[in-house]
């Protein structure tokens, strides 16, 4: 398992991102990206984990749950 931490500049950024993170890796953004119209439509189709990050226990339930997901299925 491993964990791959990117500093994108742009809201299309993470779109490209997508296209070259390993295979059954779980792709994760914050929440406010969801709300960049055809971008956040387009993340949300692709299967990324939105995390609020202003109420932070909400976001540490959605790691959580995320984590124990991953376990279970076996992905990165």
């Amino acid at each position: 398992p491993f964990v791959i931490v990117c500093n994108h500049q742009a809201a299309l950024d993470l779109l490209g991102m997508v296209e070259v993170i390993p295979e059954r890796c779980v792709p994760m953004a914050k929440r406010e990206l969801l709300y960049l119209g055809t971008v956040g439509w387009a993340c949300w189709l692709s299967g990324i984990i939105f995390i609020e990050r202003h109420r932070r226990d909400a976001a540490i339930e959605v790691i959580s749950r995320t984590a124990s997901t991953m376990r279970r299925e076996n992905v990165s």
